[in-house]
């Protein structure tokens, strides 16, 4: 007997309705296990690695403004973790009038460098300029916090007016001192504020204590790990590693916390220190690329670029990914190492990417112009030149590569376009001046 529809239309909502909730509870369900199917092989590297290189080689936008130019430099040298070299940069911004956007970003350098009187100097300079008192206090109360000064900072913080910068602070505290309950209070806070960098630190942070959570059975120490993890994606390495010396100290074969204790070592200049954890991680795990990726690093770091490359190399090829990434730390290897074919072959690759990036592009030309290939020089230079038209160095290094083809015409067109994009060119008034 065929059901009328006012009946079948409802009974067929609601089966429809009962096999959407089931699809989606047994979707539930096989997520939760694949996340507790195995709490030893927890990715906690995964987020310290680079996040890809659009990230990490994006080309600075063009600007006449001396000041951020070097801002912007500062913050893509930042981002690879070349501290040093960024820290050059934000003093030459601060030099050009880049004023407090700038101290404050000198003041993050030199927390980084572990430079406390620098930091100390320009949190006075920062005061006299007019920063922020919230801001003040944040700067103030890390530096405490990294010289283990933790009663100052407590009072400090505890006296301080009601701001997310206040929260952020204490947070860190309670974390370092391991009290997890006050920290997820204040954490819930900053999240809830106005600061947006803050916010988004500050979810880093609890969601290193809601991994945690779903591992209900482990130890304590995978919880430091966690945190020491998420401190270090925050850039609070210096806080990280007091917590990674107890995780070790009660299991010594604790291969995360090795590689997280020597990313925290290369990010804060401890090259030698950074070689040796990275190393005990490889005697643990000698199969995977992110460890692998780190040691080069650390051999980079230590000046051993020979070894670097073997390690990048294996990484490489076991999957590491961003491969991106890994290709342009070496092809950077290779160059300091005099071996440009290499590095050619690399930024070969790396300007098939679909999201291939000015900098791999500038590899490339610069590498064939050091080899003599001019011909694959022009034809990368000018395609730079058409995917970044309003890029002043992309006309920079057209100019320079239709000089050595004696293409000099053209060539001064380039360079005088490319020093109306951006008059601080050196080398495009060099080869004005020179030609």
């Amino acid at each position: 007997m065929k059901l009328p529809l006012r009946i079948a239309a409802p009974v067929l909502l609601a089966l429809l309705c009962a096999a959407a909730l089931l699809a989606f509870l047994w979707w539930q369900l096989m997520e939760s296990t694949r996340l507790l199917s195995d709490t030893t092989n927890t990715n906690l590297t995964g987020a310290i690695l680079p996040g890809g290189t659009t990230s990490l080689t994006a080309p600075l936008t063009p600007t006449g403004d001396e000041a951020l130019t070097h801002l912007r430099q500062g913050d893509l040298l930042a981002l690879r973790g070349d501290w040093a070299s960024a820290q050059s940069e934000y003093e030459a911004s601060v030099d050009a009038g880049g004023d407090i956007p700038a101290l404050r970003k000198l003041a993050q350098a030199q927390i980084q460098r572990r430079d406390m009187r620098g930091v100390e100097a320009t949190i006075r300079r920062l005061r006299a300029a007019g920063a922020k008192p919230a801001d003040l206090l944040l700067l103030e109360s890390v530096v405490d916090l990294r010289t283990s000064e933790i009663e100052r900072a407590r009072e400090r913080l505890q006296d301080a007016e009601d701001s997310p910068q206040k929260h952020y602070g204490l947070s860190l505290l309670y974390i370092i001192t391991g009290n997890h309950d006050q920290a997820k209070q204040e954490l819930a806070l900053v999240v809830n504020g106005w600061e947006p960098v803050l916010r988004a630190n500050a979810r880093t942070l609890l969601a290193a204590y809601d991994e945690f959570a779903l591992f209900p059975e482990s130890p304590d120490i995978h919880l430091i790990t966690l945190l020491s993890r998420a401190l270090a994606q925050v850039l609070e390495c210096e806080l990280a590693l007091p917590l990674l010396t107890q995780v070790i100290q009660q299991q010594s074969d604790y291969r995360d916390a090795w590689i997280v204790q020597g990313y925290c070592e290369l990010t804060t200049e401890r090259a030698a220190q950074a070689l040796t954890s990275l190393e005990q991680a490889y005697t643990i795990d000698p199969q995977k690329p992110e460890i692998q990726y780190f040691l080069g690093r650390a051999y980079a770091a230590n000046g051993d670029e020979r070894n670097a490359i073997t390690f990048y190399e294996y990484a490489l090829a076991n999957g590491f990914t961003p491969a991106a990434e890994i290709r342009q730390e070496l092809a950077r290897a290779a160059l300091q190492e005099g071996d440009s074919q290499l590095a050619l072959e690399q930024y070969a690759a790396l300007v098939q990417e679909a999201d291939a990036t000015f900098e791999a592009f500038e590899g490339l030309i610069e590498t064939s112009l050091a080899l003599g290939e001019n011909e694959r020089a022009e034809l990368a230079a000018r395609e730079a030149v058409k995917r970044w038209p309003e890029h002043g160095r992309a006309y920079e290094l057209l100019g320079k590569t239709l000089l050595t083809l004696e293409q000099k015409d053209e060539a001064h067109s380039m360079l005088q376009r490319a020093l109306e994009l951006n008059p601080f060119l050196t080398e495009a008034k060099d080869l004005l001046t020179q030609d």
